[in-house]
Formats: C-alpha cells, sequence, structure tokens
C-alpha cells in the first residue's frame, strides 16, 4: 500500500527487526532450561527412542549443552551417553587465522553405528559444523548424524542446515551472538551484542 508521504507514491515498508535491535537478552535462564526441554524432546521423537542414540557437543558450550539435553531426557528416559568434540584443526580457515585459544579435549563414546547428534550453542556460517563432520570421521563411522542448535542465526556460507533448533533469531551479520551458559560464564543467558563480530 502506497503512502502520500512516500516519494511518487512508493511503498513505504517496516524496517526489518534484527535481533539487536530488542532490549535485554533474548533467552534468560528459564527461557534456556525451556528450550533445552523443547529441544531433549525433538532429539528423542526423531531417533524414534534412545536406542544407540549418541549426543556429542561441540566444544565448549556445545558441550555443555549436550549435557543438559542427556539431562532432560532423563526426566523420561534413559540418558543417552554424551561426548565432547575439538574442531580446531580441522577448521578450513585454521591456516588463515591460526590458533585462537587453546585446543579443547575431544572424549567421545563408541560412535560407529551409532545415531549421533551433534549439539552446539550458535549457527552461523556453518564452517564449525563442517569441521565437526570432518573430525567424527577420525573416531568412526556413525550410522547418521543430526545437528541440533540452541541458535540459528543465519548467514551460511555453506549448505548446512539444523534438525533441530531452539530459536531462529534475525541478525545483521556483523552483529555478536553470545550464549552464556553457567558452567563456562557465571550465568545463563543469549545476547547480541551490535556491531561485535570482529572475525
Amino acid at each position: 500500500m502506497s503512502s502520500p508521504d512516500a516519494p511518487n507514491g512508493a511503498e513505504l515498508r517496516e524496517p526489518e527487526l534484527t535481533a539487536s535491535a530488542i532490549p535485554g537478552p533474548l533467552l534468560d535462564e528459564a527461557g534456556i532450561r525451556r528450550t533445552i526441554t523443547r529441544l531433549a524432546h525433538e532429539i528423542v521423537e526423531a531417533n524414534a527412542g534412545v536406542e544407540r542414540l549418541v549426543l556429542v557437543g561441540i566444544q565448549r558450550r556445545g558441550v555443555s549443552l549436550a549435557r543438559r539435553i542427556a539431562a532432560a531426557i532423563e526426566d523420561f528416559e534413559v540418558a543417552p551417553p554424551t561426548g565432547a568434540l575439538d574442531v580446531t584443526m580441522h577448521r578450513d580457515d585454521f591456516d588463515r587465522r591460526g590458533l585462537r585459544g587453546t585446543p579443547q579435549p575431544t572424549e567421545l563414546p563408541e560412535i560407529e553405528g551409532q545415531h549421533v547428534v551433534l549439539v552446539d550453542d550458535v549457527l552461523f556460517t556453518g564452517r564449525t559444523i563442517r569441521a565437526a563432520l570432518d573430525a567424527l570421521n577420525d573416531y568412526g563411522r556413525p550410522h547418521d548424524i543430526r545437528l541440533a542448535v540452541l541458535i540459528d542465526r543465519g548467514h551460511r556460507e555453506l549448505p548446512i542446515r539444523a534438525d533441530m533448533v531452539g530459536k531462529n533469531i534475525p541478525t545483521a551479520r556483523e552483529d555478536d551472538v553470545r550464549v552464556l551458559l553457567a558452567e563456562d560464564d557465571g550465568r545463563d543467558a543469549v545476547i547480541v551484542v551490535p556491531g561485535g563480530n570482529r572475525s
């Protein structure tokens, strides 16, 4: 619909609302707890139970999330085994970016022939997930691999999508989406820092 205030009768569009325009955290402690509970149910439903189910968290916060999801599953099923996967040396930008931070340990249960669910905090370009898929190949061949993320912020550079998503949020590419977890950061929250992404 055109507006008299628009030049040449052009249609006025509402500006796109990104997550950085929303004041306060996108998820607080209670919101993260509810989201993890929902992800737990979706994972079990997608797997038709917990048989041969393995949750593998991507270091660091993906590991904490995987353990929380397993604990949530234990409320209504047998808790699946969990593992931790470090992808530092498998990133396709390692030669350009170099080593950022100290690599974390990889500790995995048996994944050969298992139904593996990769767990991460934020899905962005997809490059971390591709690195995780490459890293998993060093430890065995799962029957299948699914991806569960707490936050999908868009801006993919690779044809990768999550099977289970806690929350989709619109962001500007230069925004920094931070997932804070009590195990790693002392509190639970999901926040967006406008213009904070310097990668």
